[in-house]
């Protein structure tokens, strides 16, 4: 109880600073450990804290798993896209950011005297210790000030941010290997070899094989489990067996959750609902604890001694000036400027968390002493402390090139937009040709974000011919994961960092459509594309199981009504016009109506529609709208790779015949709009939507918020 409260309120204060809550965690330990409260009241420290077995069996226990789940969330945070991204000066950078200081520590272990060793014996596997302490830097505390600076999106910022991940997963396939040879107790050719080998082995099969295991298990848990948190406890599961089949092969547990941690965050339907729930467990309790438990076992008192004191700022302007000066020197081979080098030296020389996970680990196996460290510990805490304001002070003002304001006015397009922000598609068709269309649709804007799509089939296939069940699903399997791989190539080329594999997943359903669309929805979707033959119904705009699904899924809908003389609609040129007043919800259809335009050689053309009445009597506000209306759209146009998109104003009519007309007039074959669902049981989107769909008798799309 007296690390959550004293660490999170510690944490908080230093919060408000601008340092990170870890560092007050790791203060609250100090505090309550030898360093101060021991120190000053011995008698009350010993009751509180008392050494005996079940008090050292419990701190264990609650660190081990406090290891486990650390890492699992570290790895959870590890963007491997931004790594490969950045790539050339993230490489250069972690290389140069981790030989020199390990260079530097190993060299200060072979020379510290022996009283700092557990044996004189074991001065290789400290001084081993002692390099990867110093080489290490924490993905949390620089990514907490990058984003704090507005920088995540920057060209700095990303390399600074892929550099720190490619040095903690690079460090803790070191640290494993250094554990492997701590436990062997000298470091063998043989045993070696085998650490290393199973290592490598290890890491390929899991970035192979065990990414498809783990993106199936999460999936299959989520769609087929009904209790509650039971995704988490998947999650769970696979971090622990990863972490023991590492420690099988001779490296310790925490590479194995580290690695469970990057397969479970890049899974593709782990909503970010799922994510918060697990790192809300770590971070309010975990956290604390595992922190207050690591300042615990730290002694300050022991820098009393001038010799110690000395030696402790030694090990604190080695790993400063080494790492420092290895990050910058890396930023200048990357050819990056002397500002943003500097920059790039100040980001990497924060320890934070994950130094203080390696000194434990280190601690907890024998191969560092008390006073080691504490002197590592020690070190961490003040590095960790002046990075932030280092780093402020260097990214402050740093200019931004053409290249860099182009792909920044790019991403606040995309954060106005709504399509980048769905993870789980939704398609439900049959073999009209609204359904080749909707599939074609969902396909090609799902691979353009690399997201998941799952296909509902229905048909008047027999039930009973298992055999074209299968080849139905092999079919559209083929087609949606066609198109959405010609949504990857294009959003490829208009160079979208987010492009992506899609995985598709097909089923043949034999239910009611709206009870087997609903029952699915539940599983959780953000966006839904509906294509069947019958989606109309008597004296109704939309079908009675229609207005069912509508009302069931919460998320956006995209009907998608196919010209019937059309045989082959996923492989038709399409014209698109796209009618937009400045609403959200047609600036969605907008966006919707641009990521289709962007396949093959498909034409594009918007017409912004305002109500007939207000021609010819413009008011300077309206006016100003409309202008601020082309603006929106033309940014909107460019970030779908449409630099010279049409865009006519009609005030001249009703908006609906103004639509029909233009569309008409430019030789459209088909219509994408966005609508509002009005009040009531039925499914029902306005006298403009209903007009549309009375009279144009080509293909309309209608995206549904």
């Amino acid at each position: 109880m007296l690390l959550l409260l004293i660490g999170r309120g510690i944490g908080e204060i230093m919060q408000r600073f601008g340092q990170p809550a870890v560092i007050g965690q790791l203060l609250a330990g100090l505090i309550l450990g030898p360093s101060l409260f021991g120190w000053v009241w011995p008698e009350a420290h010993s009751f509180i804290f008392p050494k005996d077995a079940t008090q050292k069996s419990l701190i264990t226990g609650l660190s081990d798993v406090g290891v486990l789940l650390l890492l699992l969330l570290t790895g959870m945070e590890t963007d491997l896209k931004l790594v490969r991204k950045v790539g050339a000066p993230a490489i250069a950078t972690t290389v140069m950011g981790i030989a020199a200081p390990f260079a530097g520590g190993f060299a200060l272990g072979q020379f510290i005297p022996d009283s700092l060793l557990t044996s004189p014996a074991h001065r290789l596997i400290a001084s081993l210790f002692l390099g990867t302490a110093l080489s290490i830097s924490s993905i949390k505390i620089v990514a907490m000030v990058v984003r704090e600076m507005n920088f995540m999106r920057r060209n700095l910022g990303q390399i600074i941010v892929a550099s720190s991940i490619m040095e903690d997963t690079t460090c803790w396939v070191i640290i494993s290997l250094i554990l492997g040879i701590a436990r062997s107790g000298q470091p063998a050719l043989g045993s070696l070899a085998v650490t290393v080998i199973g290592t490598a082995v290890f890491i390929a099969l899991s970035y192979t094989l065990g990414r498809r295991v783990v993106f199936w298990l999460i999936r299959y848990v989520n769609d087929t489990f009904v209790s509650e948190y039971a995704v988490i406890t998947a999650i769970l599961i696979v971090m622990c067996v990863m972490a023991l089949i590492t420690q099988a092969i001779g490296v310790n547990t925490v590479l194995g959750a580290f690695v469970a941690g990057v397969l479970i965050g890049e899974s593709p339907i782990l909503s970010q609902h799922i994510e918060d729930q697990l790192r809300g467990f770590i971070t309010a309790f975990m956290m604390p604890i595992f922190f207050g438990l690591s300042g615990l076992s730290a002694d300050l008192t022991i820098l009393r001694d001038g010799h110690m004191l000395l030696l402790t700022l030694g090990v604190v302007a080695v790993a400063s000036v080494m790492k420092f000066g290895g990050a910058f020197s890396g930023g200048l081979i990357s050819r990056l400027t002397l500002r943003e080098s500097f920059a790039l030296g100040c980001g990497m020389n924060a320890r934070g968390s994950t130094e203080v996970i390696v000194a434990t680990i280190g601690l907890s196996m024998g191969a560092l002493t008390q006073n080691l460290y504490t002197m590592i510990v020690t070190m961490a805490v003040l590095t960790t402390m002046a990075m932030p304001p280092m780093l402020r002070g260097a990214l402050k003002s740093l200019p931004m090139n053409t290249e860099e304001k182009r792909r920044l006015e790019q991403e606040r397009v995309d954060a106005l937009g709504f399509l980048g922000h769905f993870e789980r598609v939704l398609t439900a068709i049959d073999e009209s040709p609204n359904g080749q269309l909707a599939s074609h649709l969902a396909g090609f804007i799902a691979g353009q974000r690399g997201k998941p799509v799952t296909v509902l089939h229905f048909g008047d296939s027999d039930e009973d011919d298992v055999l074209s069940a299968k080849e139905i699903k092999i079919k559209l399997t083929e087609v949606v994961a066609g198109s959405a791989l010609e949504g990857g190539r294009s959003a490829q080329e208009m160079g979208d960092a987010q492009a992506g594999q899609s995985h598709v997943q097909t089923r043949v359903e034999d239910e009611r459509t709206d009870t087997a669309v609903i029952a699915e929805a539940e599983k959780g979707y953000d966006i839904l594309f509906v294509g069947l033959a019958e989606m109309s119904g008597p004296g109704s705009a939309f079908s009675a199981e229609l207005d069912r699904v509508a009302a069931s899924f919460k998320g956006p809908l995209v009907l998608v009504i196919a010209d019937r003389r059309v045989k082959t609609p996923e492989a038709t040129a399409w014209t698109v016009l796209a009618p937009f007043n400045g609403t959200e919800a047609s600036r969605r259809g907008a966006e919707v109506a641009l990521a289709f335009a962007s396949a093959r050689d498909n034409a594009i053309e918007a017409v912004i529609v305002a109500e007939a009445k207000q021609a010819g009597r413009r008011t300077l506000a309206q006016r100003d709208a409309d202008r601020a209306i082309i603006g929106d759209l033309t940014a909107l146009a460019g970030r779908y790779g449409q630099k010279n998109i049409a865009v006519t104003t009609r005030t001249d009519l009703a908006p609906d015949q103004a639509i029909i007309e233009q569309a008409e007039r430019m030789g459209a074959n088909v219509i994408v709009m966005g609508a509002s669902r009005r009040v009531g049981e039925a499914l029902y989107l306005g006298e403009t939507v209903e007009g549309v769909l009375r009279h144009w008798k080509q293909a309309i799309v209608l995206v549904v918020t």
